[in-house]
């Protein structure tokens, strides 16, 4: 099923990597650019860019990133410079920290929120400084 309110601007169309359904992952992934997760994921998560969790995903862990929309299932803290998006059918448990939150009618949130006006770049480093 898609979502209309799923896309990101046209610069940030380019899907950069995809954990798909039927595949695992454990541990920390950095990235720039677009990251779609549609499987299981464990761990860290650290993007100045978007993180996309689809329908039927299931992440568990710690994400700091600039975008996040979240469709699937979400346990764990979120810290999201620009915005955080949970779309129906998603489960979200845990806390959220971001300027801009959007809960579509229909999603579980259990948790706390946070709203702040994020100045500064996450504390975590993403990639290192290397362009």
């Amino acid at each position: 099923m898609t979502h209309p309110n799923l896309s990101v601007p046209a610069a940030d169309s380019a899907v950069t990597g995809v954990i798909d359904h039927g595949c695992e992952f454990e541990g920390k992934l950095c990235f720039r650019g677009t990251v779609r997760i549609g499987g299981s994921f464990r761990g860290e998560i650290f993007t100045p860019d978007t993180l996309v969790i689809g329908e039927g995903a299931r992440v568990q862990g710690q994400i700091e990133a600039g975008t996040v929309i979240i469709s699937g299932e979400v346990n764990g803290s979120v810290r999201a410079k620009h915005r955080v998006e949970i779309h129906r059918p998603a489960i979200f448990r845990g806390n959220i920290l971001t300027p801009s939150l959007s809960v579509a009618e229909g999603v579980i949130f259990e948790g706390n929120s946070k709203m702040v006006h994020s100045s500064a770049e996450p504390a975590k480093s993403f990639l290192g400084s290397k362009s």
